[in-house]
């Protein structure tokens, strides 16, 4: 083509890809490529898209369970059987770099890409979820994007129409110049309506549907894997810009157009556009894709093949439709005001040919594009890093204790990470549908399943400072902490999605983090049967001044099969009796408490015994089942403490106190704010004592009576005598204080 650069071995390295990688795209071709060719392999064999720095290791990760459909690396998400007909579909994925140069469209079209990813399957979703992790709310621009990231999540998911429900939130230092944001969906499908992301048939049409194409988000995927820096804010470009009412009516068209049984397949155009949804079917279905892209709708004049290729303009899709359903595939289309255009047609061959003005601009073999076939890749080195000697060496024991108990519990509770979130989930409709049964707030989300007597319960966890302090047990701890968040609403974990949120994986030391993590996460869904279906794997996430703590945030599915198990984490009635689950052990190591009091993140994390942690949940699940359990929720952040205050107050209009007495041969912060794994709190109902105890001493799991419901304050042995109206200021009011600024 007129007007394009030469390709040679330096434009190559500035599209991202080595020497070596150069030289085996020019023999895979036999020739030097088309700067469109080497545009689309700079995207498709970038850490984005082709996890070729991952790969190896995530599948280690365990792939297999008894309710998987559709397991990791399949299809656009997971898929589980929930009985009934019915089937949910799940996954997570980042939109980090995005987010840090521009909040609200990074965030929105983060939000959009997974919904795609969801309702691609023929599942409609009912569900979103958002871990956010940010720098410390002291700094004016970590407040700049946070307000930026949490108005376009809202914006976007309430134009949809889908309720944002669970997540978690986050701040620490580290995260200052690289925000993440990780964005999960939920859907449910009948399990006789899945799509897939296939063709099937030579000859048959290929379409683009949505949105025109425009210059948007070129090489976003490649922006995603590079680390950021001065030169980022230039890149505001590669920043996609969303459109959340075009969005609704091409949720509604592919989930008719599925319904209807008129298409063979059908792929989001997400991270390089309709780059990888047409090579990536290609090389699924070991056929050939050839696109016209004369007949793409433009939004832009003068746009060449590379930039219409790699465009990532939001809210399109590449359909292939059966043949001689062309005209119902049409007449849908015109119904929900969409655009469409057919851009080509499937091949006999198995390659992704690309024409512009008679021209033949790309011919590629779409098995060389695709993640784990002809996509590099590498193990790389690896190396334990050297802080850990200095942070795991901490001799908590020898740290001074705080004189008055009481001010450190509020200094504890007020931390940005344990006060309510609601600042944050008051900007979303997490009503719509009015399928939300248990709201914002509490351990995890239950969203019902309209025609059956199922619900959903699903949540995101990570505590990235035990990851920091230990990446196997960090992420172990995540995966089961993650379980305990859905056990506490009366859910079985069935599966999870992650989003592996790490630096630069050519530092040892990262991969080193990554590898162990790894580990330590395929450990705990092992033991607690839990599979991974999938997700995303985010590198770079480092800039000149930070590096982030290693993140792999989990995000859990629990089912609960019988609407009246429905739990929720706030104290129900006076009189309801009180008992810790578990057993609390002097573990304040990466604990909120050695934060805010000493501020120090040091020390090993809590212990996670996988068996015992297994245990716990299946005696506290029969519980609940059984109908013995008033209210329940787990321990984690703060500890004990900080729990307690929790379950008075959660419930923030119907407020209940506790005068907690606990005997122990702990010292007495180390009882109040002891981080240990394999803890609930739960209250029953006072007839129910001898049946409930009974049913923990033949289990073996250690429990305590801690006290009685009831009062207006809640009181920690003699440590310290709170109200609940002085508790609920704190906790609700915190981050809009900070945010009013």
């Amino acid at each position: 083509m007129p007007n394009e650069p030469t390709v040679d071995l330096q434009l190559a390295i500035e599209h991202g890809l080595s020497e070596e990688e150069y030289e085996k795209i020019c023999k895979t071709l036999g020739r030097t490529p088309t700067y469109t060719e080497l545009g689309i392999y700079s995207v498709m064999w970038s850490e984005h898209c082709s996890y070729k720095n991952s790969l190896l290791q995530l599948k280690t990760l365990p792939r297999e369970g008894e309710k998987l459909l559709v397991g990791a690396g399949e299809e656009n998400a997971g898929l589980i059987d929930i009985g009934d007909g019915y089937a949910v579909a799940f996954k997570i994925e980042s939109h980090n770099h995005p987010s840090a140069v521009e909040p609200y469209q990074g965030a929105a079209t983060g939000v959009g890409g997974i919904m795609r990813d969801i309702f691609t399957m023929g599942a409609r979703p009912v569900a979103a979820l958002d871990s956010l992790r940010f720098g410390e709310l002291d700094k004016q621009k970590n407040r700049y994007l946070f307000s930026g990231v949490v108005k376009g999540i809202g914006d976007y998911g309430n134009c949809l129409g889908v309720p944002t429900v669970a997540g978690d939130v986050y701040f620490e230092e580290c995260y200052t110049d690289n925000c993440l944001v990780n964005a999960m969906t939920v859907g449910v499908a009948k399990k006789g309506r899945i799509a897939k992301a296939i063709a099937k048939t030579p000859g048959a049409a290929v379409y683009a549907i949505g949105s025109s194409t425009g210059r948007d988000g070129i090489h976003g995927a490649t922006f995603a894997s590079e680390e950021l820096s001065d030169e980022s804010e230039e890149k505001r470009s590669s920043v996609q810009v969303g459109d959340p009412f075009t969005e609704k009516l091409l949720l509604e068209a592919t989930l008719e157009l599925i319904k209807e049984d008129v298409i063979e397949g059908i792929q989001d155009m997400g991270a390089a556009g309709l780059t990888s949804s047409s090579s990536e079917i290609s090389a699924k279905s070991e056929l050939g894709i050839e696109l016209q892209l004369d007949n793409m709708h433009l939004r832009e004049k003068d746009m060449i093949p590379y930039e219409i290729m790699l465009s990532e303009s939001q809210e399109r899709m590449l359909v292939i439709c059966k043949p001689g359903k062309e005209e119902l595939f049409e007449e849908i289309c015109r119904k929900w005001d969409l655009d469409f255009t057919k851009i080509g047609k499937v091949t006999d061959d198995k390659n992704l040919k690309v024409f512009f003005k008679g021209e033949m601009v790309a011919d590629i073999p779409s098995a060389s594009l695709a993640a784990g076939e002809g996509a590099p890749v590498y193990e790389r080195e690896s190396k334990r890093p050297a802080y850990l000697d200095q942070v795991q060496n901490l001799n908590i024991d020898t740290l001074q204790v705080p004189e008055d108990i009481s001010a450190a519990f509020m200094k504890v509770f007020s931390s940005p990470n344990i006060v309510s979130k609601q600042w944050v989930y008051e900007q979303y409709d997490y009503m719509v549908r009015t399928n939300s049964v248990i709201q914002p707030g509490g351990d995890a989300a239950v969203v019902r399943i309209k025609g059956t007597n199922r619900a959903l319960s699903t949540k995101t966890d990570c505590n990235a400072r035990y990851v920091y302090l230990d990446p196997r047990m960090g992420a172990a701890i995540a995966v089961a902490e993650s379980a305990r968040n859905v056990v506490c609403t009366g859910a079985q974990p069935v599966a999870v999605t992650n989003c592996l949120n790490f630096g630069n994986p050519y530092k040892p030391e990262v991969f080193w983090q990554f590898k162990e993590a790894i580990a330590g996460m395929g450990e705990s869904c092992r033991s607690l049967e839990t599979p991974v279906t999938g997700g995303n794997v985010s590198f770079y996430n480092e800039s000149e001044s930070y590096q982030v703590y290693p993140t792999p945030v989990i995000g859990m599915l629990g089912i609960i099969d019988d609407l009246s198990h429905i739990t929720p984490a706030g104290f129900q009635e006076e009189g309801d009796l009180v008992y810790l689950i578990g057993k609390t052990l002097p573990e304040l190591g990466g604990s909120e408490y050695l934060k805010r009091i000493h501020n120090q993140v040091a020390g090993l994390p809590p212990h996670l015994e996988l068996e015992t942690e297994k245990k716990v949940q299946e005696v506290t699940l029969d519980a609940i089942r059984a109908g013995l359990v008033q209210s329940c929720h787990d321990l984690a952040d703060g500890g004990l403490a900080v729990g307690l205050a929790e379950s008075c107050i959660v419930n923030k209009n119907n407020s209940l106190g506790l005068k907690a007495q606990l005997t122990s041969d702990l010292p007495d912060h180390v009882l109040a704010f002891s981080e240990s794994q394999s803890r609930f709190i739960i209250s029953i109902l006072p007839e129910n004592k001898k049946v409930f105890e009974k049913h923990l001493f033949e289990n073996d799991i250690p429990f305590s009576h801690l006290g009685e419901v009831g009062g207006n304050s809640f009181s920690f042995n003699d440590f310290f005598d709170f109200s609940l109206e002085e508790l609920k200021e704190i906790y609700y009011s915190t981050i809009p204080s900070i945010m009013n600024q």
